[in-house]
């Protein structure tokens, strides 16, 4: 099942003797394992083991089953963690097959796992008993349907559009997402109002993209060309190909200039480029970070690729390489 199912699914059937919480996203896999423990196990210096799985090999398995077999004391059940747990089938078959085909009724084995098995490791998803919990990466949907139910369950309403938007500018992160969404619950409770509305979330929610460029640029001062391209990446796999991040360097950087040029204040810069003026502070002391005139020269450079790649002249992933050299390697 996917993630978000998870609580309706404890809600209606319990406990369960195996669970396997599978996927990247870090956020998932934590917030299971609390919901588990904070159903189950009352008492966690007593009813709580946690083992590392690349410890448990061969013989070393018995400890795990052991545990598992242990009666809880205080607590409806005894829960025993294992994280990061990939056996072989031949060990599998030779030390946990029993345990999984008749589980303890008193005992729970949580299995937290970041990575699918490889070749030759047991598929545990697949094995009896198991409950698994798919914690990968949720596509957008997904995504708004979390939002939607954690809203729901604290009496606030949310429609689709706006539970789009809030996915959109936090990127689809889920652990952003999931603090910008407790922040945006904290200031309704604390407003007396029921509605999340698209005005809200646009001024309480800094859009993702936008921050990442802000970490980019921040990258680029101080000449740090692996957390560079490191961002770079990221902004690539979260959907933008090498023209759209282009395009939105060129108009960041566009921003410092302006704003490193606008005579006045925060005040007056916010007002002349129609942003908030914490937007404008921002803007000004990125734009210290650069010695005077460079800031034009990094957005000509930008601007310049671009048309490149519309009359045609270069591909966008070449023009992209070129901006990076330039503004780490010089001319």
């Amino acid at each position: 099942m996917k993630y978000v199912d998870f609580k309706k699914f404890t809600d209606e059937n319990g406990a369960q003797p195996i669970y396997l919480l599978e996927g990247e996203e870090a956020y998932f896999r934590t917030k299971g394992e609390s919901l588990i423990l904070s159903r189950f196990v009352s008492e966690r210096t007593l009813d709580y083991a946690s083992f590392e799985g690349s410890a448990l090999k061969g013989d070393g398995l018995k400890t795990l089953v052991d545990a598992v077999n242990c009666f809880p004391f205080i607590s409806k059940k005894r829960v025993v963690r294992v994280s990061e747990f990939y056996p072989s089938e031949k060990d599998f078959e030779t030390y946990l097959k029993p345990l999984f085909d008749n589980p303890p009724t008193d005992g729970i084995l949580l299995i937290v796992n970041s990575a699918k098995p490889k070749t030759g490791q047991a598929t545990l998803a697949k094995k009896a008993n198991v409950t698994y919990v798919d914690c990968g990466r949720s596509d957008e949907e997904t995504i708004k349907k979390w939002i939607y139910l954690t809203c729901k369950r604290e009496g606030v309403y949310a429609d689709g559009v706006t539970c789009g938007k809030l996915a959109a500018y936090c990127v689809c992160d889920m652990a952003r997402i999931a603090s910008e969404t407790e922040k945006l619950l904290c200031y309704l409770q604390a407003t007396g109002e029921t509605r999340l509305t698209d005005e809200l979330v646009d001024s309480l929610v800094y859009p993702d993209a936008e921050y990442k460029l802000y970490e980019l640029t921040d990258a680029l001062s101080r000449k740090n060309y692996g957390l560079y391209v490191k961002i770079l990446s990221d902004l690539s796999v979260k959907g933008s190909n090498e023209t759209m991040l282009l395009s939105s360097m060129a108009s960041y950087f566009r921003g410092l200039y302006e704003a490193s040029v606008i005579k006045g204040g925060e005040k007056e810069v916010a007002a002349v480029l129609g942003i908030k003026e914490y937007a404008a502070k921002k803007k000004r002391e990125q734009a210290a970070k650069f010695p005077k005139g460079e800031l034009l020269k990094v957005y000509q450079a930008v601007y310049g690729a671009i048309s490149d790649i519309k009359c045609g002249n270069v591909t966008p992933q070449a023009a992209l390489k070129a901006v990076n050299a330039r503004l780490f390697f010089g001319n």
